[in-house]
Order: structure tokens, then C-alpha cells, then sequence
């Protein structure tokens, strides 16, 4: 009997020894896991990666607004190369993209243009020759009558008749030579083509240059837009080619109905693009709009950006941030703190320990490498700078880890 109660108490310790064993791992498993919206970076490794970590600062800095917008070619140096007359495209030799010099050939038009106007060329070619003999003919006999009236064998009536002709012949001659002279001018400089048919030239030929029109470009820079391919039919007027400066471009704001008595040209902006998050672009207001959108309640306001090496592109979405006088205070937080993830901003705050929180924030006007913080932080929050990128990249992993 004693054998059997010693056993039965032996099984229950046992019992109760066991329990608090995966009690005790349980607890500590929640402890390490990282709560919903919370990252975890162990000391170690928050000293290796170089980690810092700031207090959220309030600042007395000027007032500024933004302008939301887009970016567009310079038009003051944006240059179309057309055609000058009906033709069709034979031979095309750049693209969208390239870079082209002045005066390059970026295209060739087969056009009956050329072959009339040679024709005409040559039509007036002979009949200079013909008024050039008339004109000879007509003072030799000017001067015969001339001597025979000084030998009182010919009348003055005569002798005026004669005069008369030759200064006729010789109108006509002056006449036939500015007619040859304009053939020549509209194939040499309007149409930029050889007056004379090209030698070697085979009846039927298209495919030598000289009996193609050039499109040549009229200034150097890119060509943003080509509207013609081989074979395509041009009209006189049509552009062909788009060729813009780009060291040079323009962001085309929207300045609320509000903000109009704020602004005036000659003043500075800052512009910034996605594609390179918190650097500013110096930028200055040319010309504000004479006309509000009704719809938008906006009115535009050109900014130009120098762009010497070519990182602003047409089209690209732009923000400018403008001072409007006056200072305020605000929060401001480094920029590098600001990172985004599923389309929102967000900063990691520091917590207990090892845990960071993520926080969405509202962000504002850009300051002295800081951005201002409209909502989502309070005064003497610690956020994450450096680092904060490591602490992005840990969430996603941790995220598609419990996908």
C-alpha cells in the first residue's frame, strides 16, 4: 500500500515539475516577438549598422507653401524642324532621344518640287540666253544708226527709236537674270538642293541625296518628339521633329486662388521630384498666369530650373516649395528619417529596449536638410535617422516571413 502512494506522488510531482517548463517558453517566445507595427534591432547589431537616433526638434523657420506641378521643355529653347513642301519621307536617321548638332540632316523628302523648280531653273536659264542675243543684237544696231546719224544718213527719229530698243533689250535681260536668280535661290536655300541635276543622275532615281529635300535641325539639343516614319506624306507646316535644349527647363506649377497674393515673379522656389527624394532643385518664377482655372481654382506660374546634366526630364511631376514671408514654428525631423511604405510616409520612433514603432506622419515644407511634420509626432518623440532604412527592410522581411 505504501508502495502505491509512494508512486502516485512521485507521478504528480513529476506532473507539476513538467507544466511550468513550456509555460516559462511560451512567455519568453512573446516576449522576443515584435508587436504589430513594431520592428526589433538587438543592441549588436543597432551598433554595427551605425544606428542614430534623434530628438524630434521644433524650429522658428520661414513661412513657405507648395505648389504642386509638372515639368515641360523650355520652350524658349525648344525648336520644331518642319516640312517646306509636300513630299514623302524616304530616309529617317534619328530617334526620339538622340542628341543632334545645328544644322544636322535628320531627315530626307522626295518631293516633284524639286524637279519643277529645276525645270523652271533651266526654262529660265534659256531664256536669258535668248534676251542676253536679243539685247546684243539690239545694241549693235543702236550703234550703227548712232554713226549713220552722225553722217546725217540716218534721222534723229531713228536714232531715238534705237536708243529705245536697246534700253528695252536691256530691261528685259536685267529681268530674265532675277528670274534665273530666284530659281536658283528657291532650290539652293529654300529648298537646300543642288540647281543642277546631279551627275551620273538616272532617270527615275530617288535615292540620291541630291534630289531629296534635308530636314535639317535649326538648333542643337534632343529630339523629344518625331512625328513621321519612312514612307509617311508631309504637307508644308507639318513638324516633324521637336528638338529642345534641356539644360534649361521649366516646372509649370498650380498656385491655389489663396496663395496669388503671395507670389510674384522673380522669386525663388525649390523644386523637388521623385525621382530624387529630398534634394531640391533652385528654381526662380519667370511669369504667374493672367487667367485662374475655373475649375482648379489655380492659376500657373512658370519656374525655371537650370539642368546642366540632365536629371530633370519632361513630364516628370514636380513640387516647388516657395518662401512667403514671415516665420512660424514647426517640428522637423531629418529628411533621411522619412520613409515610405504602401504609399504612406512613416517614421520609426524609438521605444523600451530594442523596439522601434512605426508611426505615419503628414509631412510638410522642406528646411535646412529637415522636413516639418504636420501630423503623426509630438515634441520630444525620438526618431530613427540613419538607419531608419535597415529598420524598413526588416519590417518587409519580418511581413513576408508570417505571409
Amino acid at each position: 500500500m505504501k508502495r502505491y502512494a509512494l508512486a502516485a506522488v512521485t507521478v504528480l510531482l513529476a506532473a507539476c515539475g513538467a507544466k511550468p517548463e513550456p509555460v516559462k517558453a511560451e512567455k519568453k517566445a512573446a516576449e522576443s516577438k515584435a508587436a504589430p507595427g513594431e520592428v526589433r534591432l538587438s543592441a549588436e547589431l543597432q551598433k554595427t549598422s551605425g544606428l542614430q537616433i534623434v530628438d524630434v526638434e521644433r524650429r522658428n523657420v520661414p513661412l513657405t507653401f507648395r505648389v504642386n506641378g509638372r515639368l515641360v521643355a523650355d520652350e524658349e529653347r525648344t525648336h520644331k524642324a518642319g516640312a517646306i513642301t509636300d513630299g514623302r519621307v524616304v530616309k529617317l536617321f534619328f530617334n526620339v532621344g538622340d542628341r543632334v548638332q545645328k544644322g544636322q540632316v535628320l531627315a530626307r523628302l522626295h518631293s516633284h518640287d524639286i524637279h519643277e523648280s529645276r525645270a523652271s531653273y533651266q526654262k529660265a536659264k534659256v531664256e536669258m540666253t535668248r534676251l542676253e542675243t536679243q539685247l546684243s543684237y539690239a545694241q549693235r544696231s543702236r550703234d550703227r544708226i548712232h554713226r549713220l546719224h552722225d553722217l546725217k544718213a540716218a534721222s534723229q527719229e531713228q536714232s531715238d527709236n534705237a536708243d529705245n530698243e536697246f534700253r528695252h533689250a536691256l530691261a528685259n535681260v536685267q529681268a530674265g537674270r532675277l528670274e534665273v536668280i530666284r530659281a536658283r535661290q528657291h532650290l539652293e536655300e529654300f529648298l537646300e538642293v543642288s540647281a543642277e541635276e546631279p551627275p551620273g543622275h538616272k532617270e527615275g532615281e530617288l535615292e540620291h541625296d541630291d534630289d531629296m529635300i534635308p530636314v535639317k535641325a535649326p538648333a542643337g539639343g534632343v529630339i523629344i518628339s518625331r512625328s513621321v516614319t519612312a514612307g509617311s506624306v508631309t504637307k508644308p507646316g507639318d513638324d516633324l521633329f521637336v528638338i529642345s535644349d534641356l539644360s534649361s527647363i521649366w516646372m509649370i506649377g498650380a498656385v491655389p486662388e489663396e496663395n496669388m497674393g503671395r507670389i510674384r515673379a522673380g522669386m525663388s522656389a525649390q523644386v523637388f521630384v521623385r525621382a530624387f527624394e529630398g534634394r531640391p532643385f533652385p528654381g526662380r518664377i519667370t511669369r504667374i498666369g493672367d487667367q485662374l482655372d475655373a475649375a482648379t481654382r489655380t492659376v500657373q506660374a512658370r519656374i525655371v530650373l537650370a539642368n546642366p546634366r540632365g536629371e530633370l526630364k519632361p513630364e516628370m511631376y514636380a513640387a516647388a516649395e516657395i518662401v512667403s514671408g514671415g516665420t512660424g514654428e514647426a517640428l522637423y525631423v531629418p529628411q533621411e528619417s522619412i520613409q515610405e511604405m504602401n504609399g504612406h510616409q512613416i517614421v520609426f520612433v524609438a521605444a523600451a529596449g530594442d523596439r522601434f514603432q512605426t508611426r505615419a506622419v503628414e509631412t510638410g515644407a522642406r528646411a535646412g536638410g529637415g522636413v516639418a511634420i504636420l501630423s503623426g509626432l509630438s515634441a520630444g518623440d525620438r526618431v530613427v535617422t540613419r538607419g531608419a532604412f535597415l529598420l524598413k527592410s526588416e519590417m518587409l522581411k519580418s511581413t513576408l516571413t508570417e505571409e
